[in-house]
């Protein structure tokens, strides 16, 4: 083996490493994004609930079910 060869085969191998090393950091901070995030939603439906049930305790009525909304077609076949 030549000193150029082995020259090309370590920098293949550098290379190879180089991008296994680059897939490892992507997922971490991938890894560290979800968290953030799954931390955040869970805090907003915290808020959330509080609010709710705050609006709640302020009135003895209980809130509004939400309804199906009806399509236009359907509206129309029930015109004619």
């Amino acid at each position: 083996m030549t000193l150029d060869q082995a020259r090309q085969r370590a920098e293949r191998n550098f290379k190879r490493e180089a991008r296994v090393q680059d897939g490892r950091n992507a997922m971490i901070e991938y890894e560290a994004q979800a968290v953030a995030t799954r931390k955040k939603t869970a805090h907003l439906k915290a808020l959330r609930l509080a609010k709710e049930a705050e609006a709640q305790a302020q009135t003895d009525e209980p809130p509004a079910k939400q309804t199906k909304r009806r399509t236009a077609r359907r509206d129309k076949q029930q015109a004619l």
